[in-house]
């Protein structure tokens, strides 16, 4: 996956480029992560170009956006507790330290985690894990973003 769409993801997302995107929702974009060193990584992005922090949002859309997560959370959960007997939990995040544009992120947590990290935060993994081919979003992950799709659909009826 190259191209143009990483350097605006929310306006990729809204014109049908951004190839990460698994579902729209209510007020995002359900979207699968570029990283997928804990797989089912994934990450809900803001519909609205522009806003970089919840408070922007106004209030009913702030609430859908919130929705969004939780709802994104539990087919993160369902589907990789499916697919992963070690699956743990979920930790859900909204962080905007190095992006500019609202997004939550959607870790899975799995008892395989090394020792020193299963109960820490993701970013405490080592840096490389960011940039290793081996991580790296591809067909390999197909099963997993498959699955959490399925989830989403089933769960929003």
């Amino acid at each position: 996956m190259t191209g143009d769409w990483r350097r605006d993801r929310v306006g990729a997302a809204l014109r049908g480029e951004n190839p990460t995107v698994m579902r729209r929702l209510a007020a995002g974009f359900a979207a699968i992560g570029d990283v997928q060193f804990l797989p089912g990584y994934s990450v809900l992005l803001v519909d609205e170009p522009g806003v970089e922090r919840l408070s922007e949002l106004p209030a009913s859309r702030r609430s859908a956006f919130l929705a969004d997560m939780d709802l994104l959370g539990e087919a993160v959960e369902r589907g990789c507790r499916e697919l992963d007997p070690a699956f743990r939990r979920v930790n859900l995040e909204i962080l905007g330290n190095t992006d500019g544009f609202l997004h939550a992120h959607v870790w899975p947590r799995y008892e395989w985690e090394p020792a020193g990290l299963v109960g820490m935060p993701v970013w405490l993994y080592p840096r490389e894990n960011w940039w290793d081919e081996r991580f790296r979003l591809g067909a390999g992950h197909d099963g997993v973003r498959v699955a959490i799709a399925r989830w989403l659909d089933v769960l929003r009826g």
